[in-house]
């Protein structure tokens, strides 16, 4: 097998794609033949040890992948060899094989192809504990969401859009709005040309009426937090998501106070290892959607494996719509 190796986490120039002996499943575990891994932004991160899980050196990166099972281990009683799988393991996709814990693996159901598969689990198992387990989002409730155009941002507006909720999406080029407009956004916001703080609340005031979003999902952060949340509607519920534009913001409570409003933290991860049914039963309910063409993972390129590096600086360049996937 070959694989690219993290063997100093400094970066994605000192990765290398090397020959690796192919290893045999152990108890619990499948070997994979990997068709498809796409690319993530904790996938940057922990190549540069800024993710909060730091693997043993070293390690293979990729955190979402989908292939066949070539070999089970002891004890794997629902998976056989043959079968197609979605994994989010958190290490190991970038390569033509890896070990996974069978635990981990989504069976697929015919007709789920492998690209879609490998760009599924990570943004719509996050959107949806976002949305609907932790914000609780009702139909004809309006959704403000951030980083739109990205890969939990396109999750996002069709889960709401699947809830019945009304969806603003807020994006930073024209391109990215009208993505965004075409997958079921009722309207949007270029960030850009409605500038921070004062443009972009503005903008929010005349989506809404005056009156706010009740949710806002914000995988965003940094200069985007306070404007968002000082628009935010009476009982609004924000949505932690993530950090993608790097700064961790710092907002005056007296915020949550004079909206009534909720700031509420999303960590799907822990979720899923707190609350394993519930995450079993939110999964099924997504490939079922997924199934009755209510989502679809927007994918922006696909890429040969080999080109692991071009991707990282793609994406690094903040052009990518949906989720890149490289391919084997």
């Amino acid at each position: 097998m070959h694989a690219w190796l993290c063997e100093n986490p400094i970066g994605v120039d000192a990765l290398t794609w090397k020959e690796l002996p192919t290893p045999q499943p152990g108890p619990g575990q499948v070997l994979i033949e990997i068709k498809a891994a796409s690319l993530n932004f904790p996938d940057l991160l922990i190549v540069q040890n800024k993710y909060q899980m730091k693997p043993q050196l070293p390690f293979v990166p990729g955190s979402e992948y989908a292939g066949v099972v070539q070999a089970v281990g002891e004890g794997v009683t629902h998976l056989k060899v043959g079968q197609n799988v979605a994994c989010l393991s958190g290490t190991g996709g970038f390569g033509t094989h890896t070990l996974a814990p069978a635990a981990l693996c989504m069976p697929l159901p015919d007709g789920f192809g492998h690209v879609d598969a490998a760009a599924f689990i990570m943004i719509y198992a996050t959107s949806w504990h976002a949305l609907m387990d932790r914000a609780q989002l009702k139909a004809g409730e309006t959704v403000l969401i951030l980083g739109a155009a990205g890969g939990v941002g396109t999750a996002a507006i069709q889960i709401a859009k699947a809830a019945g909720a009304r969806v603003i999406a807020a994006a930073s080029t024209d391109e990215k709005c009208e993505l965004s407009k075409s997958i079921g956004a009722d309207i949007t916001i270029n960030y850009t040309t409605h500038a921070l703080p004062n443009g972009f609340r503005d903008a929010i005031k005349a989506a809404t009426d005056g009156k706010g979003p009740d949710v806002i999902y914000d995988p965003v952060g940094g200069d985007f937090a306070e404007p968002a949340f000082r628009s935010i509607g009476w009982r609004g519920r924000y949505l932690v998501v993530g950090f993608a534009s790097g700064p961790i913001p710092a907002l005056p409570f007296n915020l949550m106070l004079l909206k009534g409003a909720s700031l509420v933290g999303v960590f799907w991860g822990d979720f899923a290892k707190r609350e394993p049914k519930a995450n079993a039963a939110m999964m099924a309910e997504l490939a079922q959607w997924y199934g009755q063409g209510k989502i679809k993972p927007v994918i922006d390129s696909t890429m040969p494996m080999a080109d692991l590096k071009a991707a990282y600086a793609h994406m690094g360049s903040r052009g990518v719509k949906g989720k890149l996937v490289m391919v084997n």
